[in-house]
């Protein structure tokens, strides 16, 4: 690659040979860089650009305009493709900001779900925002890292809390463009019987990506997929999609719901028929179809979300509407009912320390008696399940420091190993024995994210729940603590590794051992040393008990 120095040297040979005059450069390193950036053809392929020339960039789809971030990046906020209702998406011709705005300081609209004013989103809401680094030229060969919010699939947006990616991209010299996709029943319950319109809006996500990021000093080969909850859900789904596999080159997965395995097409047509039914629209009346208010999809929607599990035990309750193994574009589960596909991409797979709390202290607001741990556990997971995990001693009762017993406390334990946790560390074993390979974390230290704060208990110290990584990793939490900071900066350094050369480990950081088909060494985020293994053994999880995916796809 040109540096700076060399291009010097060939413009003074340059000038000598074709006896240019030229005038000695007396003048410190630093200020040398700024006149030679003055140069038209220097400046425009080595040289970062200023605040005002970053604002527009060509690219293949036409002039992209952005804004500048707050935080200090160049943001770009963009259309990346164009559906109509229940239709396939196709990747856009020509660059347009989202929603048909004009103002490049605008930022999309989410897509419709529930409990948002409707002046808040958009069916025209396939859009990303781009987050591009100051110090990017046109020679960075910069990776991207592809950010897919969670939220159940059924909430959530480019614009979430936290989930400004300027500090994020400065941070690990990276380009980072954090994506919406369709939610909900407008993303996987067309009346056609189309399933997955919601991955396949990812996928065009990527090839879009794919063609643009080179404009912006980014490297069309070195993408990295990141996400969270139901985002981490998603890119599991991508992993499983051949034909996406050439769009990227790695993954992070945080909190990644691996207990629940991808819908089976059964399964799906269930839930299917039942919201067709609740639309009062035939699958072929496109009149009816297009006719539908929001509010009316929508009111469907919730009724589906919460009848699935009474329709399909194999729904669940908590994220019924999902991708499906429809077996064209999603290939193969992923999981322990069927033999393992051949894998190379590296992963980074990572948890929280009390993923399963916010659910379990919302549900139980006052201290359960142990003999409720039983019955609770009947109600969830059925027998024989159940006898198998309450004769475990690795599900005992926890005294209190008073010696009072909380059977929540076992419970918490409980739903973070069985959805979270120990599905995590089956997922990994699985991969890195068939050739791919994997770092498996836990964080320990993290942001109440909004909405937690409504369960005391995930404010106490100590205590990391579901979502609490995001504004670490973002690094957008406000005042944070020291240990906050310090982990902020090690787990970008960590990611910028990882963008790069899909290993996590940089200098003056613990060592982050991958994971083996037996030993999953997860690494403590903000602590030290690695994870207790505790229940999270193929002899109990995965094999005794069985999780879902398991249990209800035999």
């Amino acid at each position: 690659m040109f540096t700076l120095a060399s291009v010097v040297a060939i413009f003074y040979l340059f000038s000598v040979a074709f006896a240019f005059p030229v005038i000695p450069l007396k003048v410190p390193p630093g200020d040398a860089n700024k006149i030679l950036c003055q140069l038209p053809i220097v400046s425009r392929i080595l040289c970062p650009l200023s605040a005002r020339a970053a604002l527009t960039r060509p690219t293949v789809f036409g002039t992209a305009t952005g804004a500048e971030d707050p935080s200090g990046a160049f943001r770009f906020p963009v259309k990346y493709a164009s559906s109509t209702r229940w239709a396939p998406s196709t990747v856009v011709t020509s660059w347009n900001l989202p929603n048909g705005f004009t103002n490049a300081s605008s930022l999309p609209l989410a897509c419709p779900q529930p409990d948002v004013d409707s002046s808040a989103y958009s069916e025209d809401c396939l859009s990303m925002v781009l987050y591009v680094p100051p110090s990017l030229t046109l020679v960075s060969n910069a990776p991207t890292l592809v950010w897919i919010h969670g939220g159940s699939f059924i909430i959530g947006s480019a614009t979430g809390p936290g989930l400004d990616g300027s500090k994020l991209a400065i941070a690990t010299n990276s380009i980072v463009a954090v994506v919406q996709y369709r939610l909900g029943a407008l993303g996987f319950m067309a009346p056609s019987g189309k399933t997955n319109l919601a991955v396949q809006d990812l996928v065009n996500a990527l090839q879009f990506l794919k063609k643009a990021v080179p404009a912006f000093g980014g490297s069309a080969s070195k993408i990295t997929l990141a996400g969270q909850s139901s985002g981490a859900n998603m890119i599991r789904a991508l992993l499983a999609v051949p034909s996406a596999s050439s769009l990227f080159t790695s993954a992070i997965l945080q909190s990644d719901p691996m207990n629940f395995g991808f819908l089976s097409p059964t399964t799906q047509s269930v839930m299917q028929n039942f919201f067709t039914g609740e639309i009062n629209c035939s699958a072929t009346d496109s009149a009816c179809l297009n006719a539908l208010s929001l509010d009316t999809i929508l009111d469907a929607q919730s009724d589906l979300f919460g009848s699935a599990a009474d329709l399909d035990p194999a729904a669940g309750k908590n994220q019924p509407i999902r991708p499906v193994l429809d077996g064209s574009l999603i290939t193969s589960p992923l999981d322990s009912t069927r033999p393992f596909p051949t894998q190379t991409k590296p992963l980074l797979i990572t948890t929280v320390s009390e993923e399963a709390a916010f659910a379990i202290y919302s549900s139980f607001p006052d201290p359960l008696p142990e003999e409720a741990f039983e019955p609770i556990c009947d109600a969830t997971f059925g027998e024989p399940r159940t006898s198998q995990i309450v004769s475990s001693p690795l599900y005992s009762p926890i005294p209190s420091v008073n010696g009072d017993v909380d059977a929540r406390s076992q419970l918490q334990t409980l739903g973070t190993d069985y959805l979270w946790k120990c599905s995590g560390w089956t997922f990994a074993r699985n991969w890195v024995g068939h050739g791919g390979k994997a770092y498996v974390g836990q964080f320990v230290v993290g942001s109440t994210y909004p909405g937690n704060e409504a369960v005391p208990f995930c404010t106490q110290p100590g205590i990391v729940c579901h979502q609490d990584d995001i504004k670490i990793v973002f690094g957008t939490v406000e005042n944070p603590t020291p240990e906050q900071a310090a982990l902020t900066t090690e787990i970008q350094k960590r990611y910028k590794a990882f963008l790069t050369s899909g290993n996590p480990n940089v200098p003056g950081t613990a060592t982050w051992s991958p994971a083996t088909s037996s030993n999953i060494p997860s690494l403590l985020l903000g602590g030290s040393g690695v994870a207790p293994v505790g229940a999270c053994v193929p002899s109990f999880w995965g094999s005794g008990v069985q999780y879902d995916y398991q249990f209800f796809n035999e």
